[in-house]
């Protein structure tokens, strides 16, 4: 499989192994779809991560001969797909941490642009989207996320030149959150998304909906969506254990 899901304790794994590039097409797609589903419904899955099993590339983005090959009809479906798939993340109440550990161009960049945090490996590899060197645009979501990500005047300079930029830069214009030693890439990845899994995950997937879609919208449309969010967590375990906690000047012990 070109994309698979596992689950080691409360962490899931989304994993691109599509060698030699981790490049896609419709049946990538396909399977990332598959795999981004079995991820929300995976109970026991407090956080995911999105991870390359190649030491050399992140994803290079599309196949650009199945794009060749292909009538525009068909790369249309391919992009429709990869829009649906990638949208949905922003509706699944978990934390989604792309892991990029090498290059990251095109799609490939735009499916970790579709995550909630990005962290990087420190590295010579590249970071961009490129795809106006091929007479096309970021058409996986990279117009829309991008600019809302470091701003719109940043973000247009980077993809009308298609200009590749380096892991540090990337961090240093906040397209990564956090950036690592490449042999420790992995292993802080884990490590902060295991502290996550230990906090409140029912708030913490509130907050990121909350985010997510109020975003956009006007600022009272985005305050009537935070009081649905939270007005369930008054009710709930987490809130009252976190509470507890607080008056009792100890260590909130959350569990799902």
């Amino acid at each position: 499989m070109a994309v698979s899901y596992t689950r080691e304790g409360n962490i899931g794994y989304i994993t691109l192994d599509n060698p030699p590039a981790n490049s896609y097409e419709y049946t990538f797609m396909e399977e990332l779809g598959r795999a981004i589903q079995s991820s929300a419904n995976d109970e026991d899955a407090r956080v995911v991560i999105l991870r390359s099993a190649s030491e050399r590339f992140f994803s290079a983005g599309a196949d650009i001969k199945a794009f060749n090959e292909n009538s525009a009809r068909d790369n249309m479906r391919m992009i429709e797909l990869a829009h649906e798939n990638l949208a949905y993340i922003a509706e699944i109440p978990k934390v989604f941490i792309a892991q990029v550990n090498a290059t990251a161009l095109g799609g490939g960049l735009e499916m970790a642009l579709a995550c909630d945090l990005r962290f990087g490996a420190e590295g010579d590899y590249p970071v961009g989207l490129p795809e106006a060197t091929l007479g096309l645009l970021p058409g996986n979501g990279g117009t829309q996320r991008l600019p809302r990500l470091i701003g719109a005047s940043r973000a247009l300079e980077l993809m009308v030149t298609g200009r590749r930029i380096s892991p540090r830069e990337a961090y240093e214009i906040g397209i990564f959150n956090r950036l690592f030693p490449a042999e420790k890439l992995a292993g802080k990845t884990r490590e902060y998304a295991e502290t996550l899994a230990a906090g409140a995950t029912r708030a913490i997937g509130a907050i990121k909906l909350a985010v997510h879609r109020g975003m956009e919208r006007p600022l009272q449309q985005g305050l009537e969506i935070e009081r649905e969010l939270v007005e369930p967590l008054f009710e709930g375990e987490e809130a009252r254990e976190g509470i507890s906690a607080f008056m009792q000047k100890r260590k909130p012990q959350f569990s799902r």
